[in-house]
């Protein structure tokens, strides 16, 4: 079945790029946590009956679970605050409990999870742009296509971008940038043509594109090319720099693409579960080995973003809360708390149901059988 064909050919990509961003993410946990006198009684890749682990010198479980689909840390104290159940603690247990902790450390633990995926994606990009380079091509346009929007809005070969809604533009992958993620959008585009200086008006054609694998994704087209491409190596420091950079700008794409589709202006079908992962990193792991680091930093500043949204059950839920005690000086009910991680949890299994029905769909076996099912 095809679906089994990609689970094996994949699979190693997948696993390697989802066991790495998964164990910097709980390493984050795990050293603030401990940096703030938190007892840590587990740190497991993965989920379900333990494959192998070992005891370290304080007392933590370090384990290789069979379900490789993320991973977890299991802090002393943790549980306390949805149960309240902290009676009979010793003032040596109080001491190592995160239910004790006050809200500012409670903050930094949970926050250094996201915060180690950014990190993770800096370093990777970091040594990609020192070693191999970083994508570069002059916002120049090479060629204008006949009957595109750039044609109709005026565009000439020649013409050099510099700004796109008052945001400057220093490379081509700007544009494509900000034209991919806005389909059907108005564009205020500054250009300068010889030594003037204009302003013009363009729409991007809406257009969908079909990987080999199904996947379908809408994305702005203006209909221009580029002069040429390069890589261009910087020594670390710079390199560093243009990273942080990077990373800011693919956290700003992501969180655009997600409140388009919210707002309905951009498809859900764009949303992509483990199975697509899966797919891409097979997809990356053929083009070759810096692919894969790319692959990897992106998906590690998703996790981190992902992980900050104000839901219950992932990390940002937490400093929601965080955010209220602080305010009120006291605690949410454990009332409220119990009703908002339920809320919660089912938010993220629906949301994780429904990703996965729709990557599944995109096999022709599967989605027949789905579609017989529902009638």
């Amino acid at each position: 079945m095809e679906i089994f064909e990609l689970i094996w050919t994949n699979g190693a990509a997948f696993l390697f790029i989802l066991t790495v961003i998964v164990f910097f993410h709980e390493l984050g946990h795990y050293y603030v946590a401990r940096w703030n006198g938190v007892r840590v009684d587990v740190f497991s890749i993965g989920f379900g009956p333990e494959l192998f682990g070992w005891n370290d010198r304080s007392g933590t479980r370090w384990k290789v679970s069979l379900l490789p689909l993320g991973g977890y840390v299991k802090m002393f104290g943790e549980s306390d605050e949805s149960n309240g159940d902290d009676r009979g603690l010793t003032p040596q247990e109080r001491a190592v409990s995160f239910h004790y902790k006050s809200v500012g450390q409670r903050v930094a633990i949970v926050s250094a999870g996201p915060v180690a995926n950014f990190v993770l994606a800096i370093v990777v990009l970091t040594g990609l742009f020192a070693t191999t380079g970083e994508p570069f091509t002059p916002a120049e346009i090479g060629a204008v296509q006949p009957g595109s929007a750039a044609e109709a809005a005026g565009f000439r070969p020649g013409d050099r971008f510099t700004a796109i809604g008052g945001a400057r533009i220093e490379r081509f992958e700007d544009v494509q940038r900000v034209v991919r993620s806005s389909p059907g959008q108005e564009l205020v585009v500054t250009v300068r043509r010889g030594d003037e200086t204009m302003d013009i008006r363009v729409v991007p054609e809406r257009q969908e594109l079909v990987d080999r694998f199904g996947n379908r994704s809408e994305i702005g087209l203006l209909g221009v090319s580029r002069t040429g491409n390069e890589f261009v190596r910087h020594d670390p420091l710079t390199a560093a720099v243009r990273a942080v950079a990077e990373t800011w700008e693919i956290s700003l794409y992501t969180l655009r693409a997600v409140g388009q589709i919210i707002a309905g202006t951009r498809g859900s079908d764009e949303l992509g579960g483990p199975v697509r992962i899966a797919q891409m990193s097979g997809q990356v792991a053929e083009i070759g080995i810096a692919s894969v680091f790319w692959f990897l930093a992106v998906l590690s500043i998703n996790l981190g973003l992902i992980n900050l949204f104000p839901v219950p059950m992932l990390d940002g839920g937490h400093l929601l809360f965080y955010g209220i005690e602080a305010l009120r000086g006291r605690p949410a009910s454990d009332r409220v708390m119990e009703i908002s991680f339920r809320v919660g949890l089912g938010l993220v299994v629906a949301l994780f149901l429904f990703v996965t029905v729709q990557d599944l769909m995109r096999f022709e076996g599967i989605a027949n059988f789905i579609e017989d099912l529902a009638g």
